[in-house]
């Protein structure tokens, strides 16, 4: 049996769909029990835990062959901080439940410890996780597609697409669909030790790329609105991001910006198969169910 933290979210609902899809037995583990009958209708079991609490991981991961292990998009507070607690439970947990594989989500750019923002969680993630388990992956993703559904709803109203990216900087990006099945995939595997998979999806876009693919989906013209470094802080701020969070945010695209978050020479690369337009269209359409 395979075992999912995060299925309430984007990463980890996808890889517990994709090992459902597989016909695996799962478990996924959750925040809430209010959030658990989806998925006992699909045939998961459910596990309730803190991922920063090592008994409560410990017990989730009981009897498992395997486990999608994660940290969560930092919402408050110091990133860094959180990380090393949830880094250091996962770890703690894994080593009590004697997990012998684990699967864990990182980022392109993870290979360095600091100047890439809130990437740099992750590199102290890894270092946190290396070794906790027999088989240890880490599965190094673009930047998620569906990351851009945070402005969506500002696309459709007024044909433009806000974008901390320069129109024309083409980045790895990849369908959280592909991070699913990516990270099914692995699960499945066998291996001894460490590996680095780094995965993007068929190719790098650009935003442009991504206004063209909701023009496309929305069937009117959309434009990418690049938002000045300057003026970045004061939009993180609108949109309540707090001030922590915001400066962990904002390094992450000036590192993209230098062309530092990139694959590290030599580790093992993937691509997706899932095309832009695919996952922008389902964005549109989510967006529209919603209202």
């Amino acid at each position: 049996m395979h075992v999912v933290f995060g299925a309430s979210g984007r990463a980890g609902g996808e890889t517990a769909r994709a090992l459902i899809a597989r016909g695996e037995a799962l478990r996924v583990v959750l925040r809430r029990e209010a959030q658990a009958a989806p998925w006992r209708a699909l045939g998961a079991d459910v596990a309730i835990a803190s991922l920063d609490d090592a008994a409560s991981v410990a017990e989730a991961l009981r009897g498992a062959s395997g486990a999608f292990l994660l940290n969560p998009p930092p919402v408050a507070g110091d990133p860094f901080e959180r990380t090393e607690a949830i880094g250091a439970a996962l770890a703690a947990g894994v080593r009590r439940a004697a997990l012998p594989k684990a699967v864990v989500l990182s980022s392109v750019g993870a290979q360095h410890a600091s100047g890439t923002g809130v990437i740099a969680t992750l590199n102290r993630l890894e270092a946190l996780l290396e070794g906790a388990a027999p088989s240890v992956a880490f599965l190094r993703a673009g930047y998620f597609v569906e990351t851009w559904s945070e402005v969506a709803e500002v696309a459709a109203r007024e044909g433009v697409l806000p974008s901390f990216l320069a129109p024309d900087l083409a980045i790895p990006m990849v369908s959280t669909i592909d991070v699913g099945r990516a990270a099914a995939a692995l699960l499945g595997e066998t291996w001894s030790g460490k590996r680095i998979v780094e995965l993007s999806g068929p190719q790098d876009w650009t935003a442009d790329d991504v206004a063209a693919a909701f023009a496309q989906a929305l069937g009117r013209p959309v434009a990418p609105g690049f938002i000045e470094p300057q003026d970045r802080p004061a939009a993180l701020a609108a949109a309540g991001v707090p001030e922590e969070v915001a400066r962990a945010l904002l390094g992450m695209y000036d590192a993209l910006a230098a062309g530092r978050v990139a694959p590290e020479p030599g580790a093992e690369l993937r691509r997706g198969s899932v095309s832009l337009g695919t996952a922008v269209a389902r964005i549109v359409a989510n967006e529209r169910d919603a209202a």
